[in-house]
């Protein structure tokens, strides 16, 4: 009885005397990591919202032929401005509708965006001979095109295409890569405050 009543009266002790530095340990880690435990989090948020914005693109890219088309010059405007990025889907030749701006690949050339001003028929059901002309052009575009598909547009984004670009330069990749890689790291890391809480717990 005497030497459990003396580790008792020990342990109570070392709680009484221990006990407000050690619960003013785990508050003051808390306040030291409140801010950026929120900004980490806020960044884990944004990067796997990032992901999910890109895993729904490659879906729609796949199921419904739904891709990205960027702007360089103004021939749309107003419009649909130069730095502009463009969500098309590609569509048959007998859905499109004059007025509609639709995207034409051409052979050896590089894409045309513009809207339909007239639409007639082609050497086959399937095909379609259109006229185009850009918002900002007085005139319509010199040749006709013949297209037994096109990609109209649906909706565009200005100003983004320069950030899309930059997206794809090896510096700007690898400094997201290494930036999610220290995010995942630190979101994962042991926190001083956790082994401070134990052995509070283990003392009470």
């Amino acid at each position: 009885m005497g030497t459990q009543t003396t580790r008792r009266g020990l342990r109570e002790r070392a709680v009484a005397s221990g006990a407000p530095a050690m619960a003013a340990a785990p508050a003051a880690v808390r306040r030291r990591g409140g801010i950026g435990r929120t900004l980490g989090d806020l960044g884990l948020w944004i990067a796997a919202a990032a992901g999910a914005v890109c895993i729904v693109l490659v879906i729609l890219a796949v199921s419904a032929n739904i891709t990205l088309i960027m702007f360089r010059t103004g021939s749309m405007s107003p419009t649909i401005p130069a730095g502009s990025v463009a969500v098309v889907q590609r569509v048959d030749a007998s859905r499109m509708q004059v007025g509609d701006v639709v995207t034409v690949d051409r052979d050896d050339e590089l894409p045309v965006t513009h809207r339909i001003t007239s639409i007639g028929p082609g050497a086959t059901e399937d095909e379609r001979i259109i006229t185009m002309r850009g918002d900002a052009n007085a005139d319509d575009d010199p040749f006709p095109y013949t297209v037994t598909s096109v990609r109209t547009v649906l909706f565009s984004i200005p100003g983004i295409a320069s950030a899309i670009v930059g997206m794809g330069d090896p510096w700007v990749l690898g400094t997201l890569t290494a930036g999610a890689t220290v995010l995942v790291i630190w979101a994962f890391w042991p926190r001083s405050g956790s082994a401070a809480t134990r052995t509070e717990e283990g003392l009470t």
